[in-house]
């Protein structure tokens, strides 16, 4: 089993940045990759960026591309999402996930596990 913890939301104003934390305990050496998703209210849950664990390559939905940076800490076992520019529509709730089979997490049926969630708010 892997648990994962995510913190770092909060209420920001248009252009301003965050950096969400997702750290990972249990059976961390078995991960393959992470990623994170985010969930807008009346909307599907969907895929923002991911990391493969080992490897460190990344992928981003186009919507935050060269906005977005996912970055991981294998010694800390932590996850990261830095996010600049930030617009109203990234206000949602974001999620961290982790997979022991895929290394690219760009489908939520590829996470196994799942964070808590972190709510970001942009007000414009």
């Amino acid at each position: 089993q892997v648990q994962l913890v995510d913190s770092g939301g909060g209420l920001v104003q248009a252009g301003d940045s965050l950096r969400l934390s997702c750290a990972a305990s249990g059976r961390t050496f078995s991960i393959a990759g992470m990623g994170w998703f985010r969930q807008a209210p009346g909307k599907e849950r969907e895929f923002v960026a991911s990391v493969s664990w080992r490897g460190g390559s990344t992928y981003y939905a186009d919507s935050v591309k060269g906005r977005f940076t996912i970055s991981r800490d294998n010694e800390k076992t932590t996850m990261y999402l830095r996010m600049n520019s930030l617009k109203p529509e990234d206000t949602a709730v974001y999620y961290c996930a982790a997979s022991r089979s895929y290394t690219n997490l760009n489908f939520r049926e590829r996470a196994g596990y799942w964070g808590q969630g972190t709510q970001v708010t942009v007000s414009s």
